[in-house]
């Protein structure tokens, strides 16, 4: 089985970030949003993968060239965003006519997909779509079941939803898939919709299994979403300390190699302090990520993600946050009780 892993789109719910970096590559826990898909594929024992890539495809294919994977990855260019059965379509010739596992760059789910690659090569089934209930199944493709847990039928963000199962963006699929992508028409958003894709497999006799979410998964497509990943994964984080620990330290705190936390210094976790980042007088509340090469003096900050590079000095107390790469906040002679903000790449703000 090979790997189609899709790192394309403009990411316009989570701009200004977005316009300077693509949306799979912004960090939950310091790791890039991508980097959760690729790992669970090679979990998976898929070795060889394809990630597709449109705007900021330089900036995807240096990140992911730049970390060690225990498997082949090379890189398909989109361009432009035209659905998600296109992606099939143009990776075509790389997949050559195989089984494959497809999965959202902007997905993270917990547990993996060992056990859903595992039911469907047992299976002769010749789909497998990862399905988890929802409160809005009217903005997410949504499948009905039949008794023996086959999808009957899918439909697209319905108004009237027959079902609360979300297809999440996950899923498992043998060679008829391909012909599928030749047959649909452009929906009305001029895309080429998975769902409809699936919907002709079901339609011309081709059994089309689910496979249900055991624990949690999570869509990054907006601010609240990366926020809400970053608790869910720093949860369940260990805590090693390679950098130098000083301070009051509670909690699962992971501090990586070359960070500096003083002794005036508090930290409460779950918390994690990227290579290199500097704490200096501040308080790091829980579920806060603050990445590689940061300098965090004099600032009272929780339940935020701050990206790599970032400078708070005397910013006063911060919390819900995202803060790009780069990005400075300080103080300008005011006296702040609390902000929430999300600041694109080397942002500059005065409080």
């Amino acid at each position: 089985m090979k790997g189609l892993v899709l790192s394309g789109g403009y990411g316009t719910r989570l701009r200004p970030l977005t316009y300077s970096q693509q949306k799979q590559l912004i960090p939950v826990a310091n790791k890039p949003v991508l980097f959760y898909a690729i790992q669970d594929m090679i979990d998976a024992g898929i070795k060889e993968i394809y990630v597709i890539v449109g705007p900021n495809k330089e900036q995807v294919m240096e990140t992911v060239r730049g970390a060690k994977w225990d498997a082949k990855i090379d890189f398909i260019y989109q361009d432009e965003p035209r659905g998600l059965a296109h992606t099939i379509r143009i990776a075509k010739e790389k997949l050559k006519g195989d089984s494959f596992a497809m999965y959202l760059g902007d997905n993270i789910l917990r547990g993996g997909i060992v056990k859903a690659v595992r039911e469907f090569e047992k299976s002769k089934c010749e789909a497998s779509v990862m399905l988890c209930p929802v409160p809005n199944p009217h903005e997410f493709g949504i499948a009905t079941l039949n008794r023996k847990g086959e999808i009957v039928k899918v439909v697209e963000k319905p108004k009237l939803p027959p079902t609360n199962l979300a297809v999440i963006g996950i899923y498992l699929f043998r060679p008829a898939i391909f012909k599928a992508v030749e047959e649909i028409k452009p929906s009305w958003r001029n895309q080429l919709e998975i769902t409809d894709a699936i919907q002709w497999l079901i339609d011309k006799g081709y059994k089309v299994k689910s496979a249900k979410v055991d624990g949690w998964w999570k869509d990054t497509g907006k601010p609240d979403d990366i926020l809400h990943a970053n608790r869910l994964v720093l949860d369940e984080i260990e805590a090693p300390v390679s950098g130098v620990m000083g301070g009051s330290i509670s909690g699962r705190v992971k501090i990586e190699e070359g960070a500096h936390v003083d002794e005036s210094s508090t930290i409460r976790g779950p918390a994690v302090i990227g290579k290199g980042a500097k704490v200096s007088c501040s308080y790091i509340g829980p579920y806060t990520s603050i990445g590689n090469g940061c300098e965090i003096t004099n600032t009272e900050i929780s339940d935020s993600v701050v990206m790599d590079g970032a400078k708070l000095e005397n910013a006063g107390k911060i919390v819900e946050s995202l803060i790009g790469k780069g990005a400075k906040v300080s103080a300008n002679n005011a006296h702040p009780h609390g902000h929430k903000m999300i600041l694109g790449d080397n942002s500059e703000v005065k409080l």
